[in-house]
């Protein structure tokens, strides 16, 4: 049985470290773009690691709306922008922590419906 359980609405992610994260929900929509974004940057590669490395960073960017306890080289609130985001997801905790949090639920409910 399938549960409609996935937020709708944006929510915070506490990715650890003290950096938390407003994101969007994960609807099909952004997966499938994010996916699409993905291939295009890892091209004709072989290495399964960097096409799931550029998924995650290409789900953050179309997914983080908001972030806490990200700072600049000078500890200011640093701006949110593809760079930023990526530059955080290239830290493998919070990579990790996104893809488990804000993926994994999404891949679940995948097998759920295929089970």
């Amino acid at each position: 049985m399938i549960k409609l359980n996935l937020k709708r609405e944006d929510y915070w992610l506490d990715v650890g470290y003290g950096v938390r994260l407003k994101v969007r929900p994960a609807t099909t929509a952004l997966v499938m773009a994010s996916r699409v974004a993905a291939l295009k940057d890892s091209g004709e590669t072989e290495d399964a690691g960097m096409r799931s490395a550029a998924l995650v960073k290409r789900l953050a960017e179309l997914a983080v709306l908001e972030w806490e306890g990200v700072g600049d080289s000078e500890n200011n609130l640093a701006a949110i922008t593809p760079e930023g985001i990526s530059a955080l997801m290239d830290l493998w905790p919070i990579a990790d922590a996104f893809e488990r949090l804000y993926l994994a639920p999404t891949l679940i409910l995948e097998q759920e419906k295929n089970g």
